[in-house]
């Protein structure tokens, strides 16, 4: 009886046109890079080190794909106009206290800056010398700059 049901089974998937298993070989190769490959054209195994892994194939039909402008299911939740206003609200107050840390943060790199600009030490004989020193501190200025600026950006686009 179980012969039965199997046999069943495959004669629909093949009526209906989907294949349960197919025949193939599946070839992992590795490159001279050492990079994996795994293919079933046997083209695509020439001067690579290659090994079969498998002769049979899974295929699984695909999902028929949702249908443009397709309705929320019934009770989805939605957000209101008030919870959207709130949630904006919430947005541009995190921002803005973003905003408020990165210039502080900003303003205690520019002195840091300016205090390593004031200090000339006898052993940097050549300008280049002090250039080298005061480029880590340079560029923690300009990358807070750099946030100050995109949420400067980013608070405008929310006012919008």
């Amino acid at each position: 009886m179980l012969r039965i049901g199997a046999s069943l089974v495959i004669a629909i998937g093949l009526l209906a046109g989907v294949p349960l298993l197919a025949q193939a070989d599946i070839f992992k190769c590795v490159d001279d890079r050492g990079r994996p490959l795994y293919t079933s054209e046997k083209r695509d195994t020439v001067g690579k080190k290659c090994e079969t892994v498998a002769r049979e194939v899974n295929v699984v039909p695909a999902q028929a794909a949702a249908k443009p402008g397709a309705k929320s299911p019934a009770g989805f939740p939605k957000e209101s106009a008030s919870d959207r206003v709130a949630s904006k609200a919430k947005q541009k107050d995190t921002i803005a206290k973003e905003l408020t840390q990165e210039e502080s943060m900003l303003a205690d790199a520019r002195k840091k800056l300016a205090e390593q600009e004031s200090i000339r030490s006898g052993n940097e004989s050549n300008y280049a010398k002090v250039l080298e020193r005061l480029k880590p501190y340079q560029d923690t200025v300009e990358v807070h700059e750099k946030n100050v600026e995109a949420l400067k950006r980013e608070l405008t686009n929310l006012s919008r």
